[in-house]
């Protein structure tokens, strides 16, 4: 593929969407057959792999704080590239975005709490239902071709990866176990060692990714999720190049978004989606952390992100989208509420060795993303309708 040298901004977040899009349509695939297996007579070898040690930790853990911390790596790449040379590279373009994510996190953070505030227990998994996942949306966004304006996936784009930036924070602040100094002093010292490298100016690839790999054994090992460590690898990554040729930070972006996209994430999903429906009963459906998570993700994120960018246009601090109707933004809303990886992620997180709770989480993610899916892919090919010339 070859780079349009004339506009580099909108060259990487296509390349972005398209990735993402395609790798959303691979993610689907596997959270279906993850539900298939989990309800199958293939039940128990699916949960009994999961579990096997290797090399001192299960093959779920190894997915979970080794296989995504290259997934965080990719996200670390690109909040920095679009912070310093993408769509969020000055200040009136982070507005709307930036906007839209806060309200997408408040709006399904109140209303999980709400719906949990008389169980302390559960009132941990308040960020489950904040995350929007970009690969789900895009891939919904790329089923409807033509009929979705590339200004409004590049929106929902640069709104995803402010979402994962806060995504991350939470998980640092909120989702860190007890400390060990010694390992997190060996971190910072790993850190430390990174940016040297990028004042340097050194752009081989290969001394960044060693000190990587110290730095995420060294988080691991410190009390604070592994998967932080590939986010603050992502940031001290270069972003300028030697001459003409291409930046570190493109060359190991370019090379890990296929990779993450229909591998590292389809993966997370097959391992984590999968939950037995066997016995479900109302009671199940009605459970607090199900409603929360379910009724966070479709309501709390659409109102959230909707609201939140409305009051932004009306206030003059941003405008809407080049040619893109009411219904059509008020579909890229609903589709926010598609939380699937990320929301799987931090309910591991909020609720470690609770199954009940963690079953809970799942059957609210998939339920909240499904009925968001759904109503966000409807609002957008009605929205088409409207604004298709007569």
């Amino acid at each position: 593929m070859t780079a349009n040298r004339s506009a580099p901004q909108r060259f990487s977040i296509i390349s972005l969407i398209r990735s993402e899009a395609g790798g959303g349509l691979v993610l689907m695939l596997s959270a279906v057959l993850a539900m298939l297996v989990a309800n199958s007579p293939l039940a128990a070898v699916y949960a009994s792999t999961l579990s096997a040690h290797v090399g001192g930790l299960s093959i779920l853990h190894w997915i979970n704080d080794g296989l995504m911390a290259l997934f965080f790596l990719l996200v670390g790449l690109e909040i920095k590239r679009e912070l310093i040379e993408g769509e969020l590279r000055t200040w009136p373009d982070r507005v709307l975005p930036g906007v839209g994510a806060l309200g997408g996190m408040i709006g399904p953070a109140l209303i999980f709490v709400a719906l949990t505030w008389k169980e302390p227990a559960m009132l941990s998994g308040w960020a489950i239902p904040m995350a929007t996942d970009i690969a789900f949306a895009l891939g919904v966004m790329s089923l409807l071709g033509p009929r979705v304006p590339t200004s409004l996936k590049i929106l929902l784009t640069a709104l995803a990866i402010v979402d994962d930036l806060a995504a991350v924070a939470v998980i640092a602040l909120f989702y860190t176990t007890e400390l060990s100094g010694l390992m997190l002093g060996l971190a910072v010292t790993t850190l430390a060692a990174l940016a040297i490298l990028n004042r340097a100016g050194v752009v081989r690839l290969s001394p960044y990714l060693l000190l990587g790999v110290l730095l995420w054994y060294f988080v691991l090992r410190s009390g604070v999720h592994a998967t932080i460590a590939g986010v603050l690898l992502g940031m001290s990554i270069p972003l300028k190049a030697e001459g003409a040729g291409e930046s570190p930070l493109h060359r190991l972006e370019h090379g890990l978004q296929p990779w993450s996209a229909f591998l590292i994430v389809p993966i997370f999903g097959f391992a984590n989606a999968g939950v037995s429906l066997a016995g479900m009963t109302w009671a199940t459906l009605t459970h607090p952390v199900t409603l929360g998570v379910a009724t966070g993700l479709f309501v709390g994120k659409q109102a959230g992100v909707f609201g939140f960018m409305k009051l932004a246009i009306r206030a003059g601090l941003a405008g809407r989208p080049e040619g893109v109707g009411a219904l059509q933004f008020y579909g890229m809303s609903l589709l926010c509420g598609i939380g699937f990886t990320m929301s799987l992620f931090i309910g591991l997180l909020a609720y470690p060795g609770k199954p009940d709770l963690e079953a809970a989480t799942k059957i609210g993610v998939l339920l909240g993303s499904s009925i968001s899916m759904a109503a966000g892919a409807l609002a957008l090919v009605l929205g088409a309708k409207r604004n298709a010339p007569a």
